[in-house]
């Protein structure tokens, strides 16, 4: 089959877009969730990660959320102005920042303990379904590196 570039360039045939779209979508569905707690949706992310396990340095945090440090950095400043989170030089080495949950970040999550819950309700796709879109997205993400 003879490479078409007029095909491979519309736009219903690039994977891009579909994965584009439907990640606006997705986060566009946690607003609602998150704006009463005041945050955004990657503040939300950097706080999963920390409670998960808290105490990671930003490049830690900027590879588990694939994000670079000139992203995160900004937003860490803010979270540690809204009194969420510290950020202190690492004993070790003192290029680290290491980011550490106060006391109020530590309440958030249970302020924010329904937002899974409230988005997952809101997805109109099967359990089973979801659960394969994230195998693949992650298989995506993996073989990427």
């Amino acid at each position: 089959m003879k490479y078409d570039y007029r095909e491979a360039m519309k736009l219903t045939n690039q994977l891009c877009f579909p994965l584009y779209a439907a990640a606006r979508r997705i986060t566009s569905l946690y607003t609602p969730f998150l704006k009463p707690l005041g945050l955004t949706y990657t503040q939300y992310i950097v706080f999963l990660v920390l409670w998960e396990r808290d105490g990671l340095s930003v490049g830690e945090i900027c590879e588990k959320l694939m994000l670079d440090n000139g992203t995160l950095t900004p937003l860490l400043k803010k979270m540690q102005d809204a009194g969420y989170i510290e950020r202190r030089r690492s004993n070790e080495d003192d290029r680290v920042v290491v980011i550490n949950l106060t006391e109020k970040g530590k309440a958030m999550q249970l302020r924010a303990k329904n937002v899974p819950l409230g988005v997952a309700n809101c997805l109109k796709l099967p359990e089973e379904k979801a659960k394969e879109l994230y195998t693949l997205l992650h298989e995506l993400l993996e073989n990427q590196k």
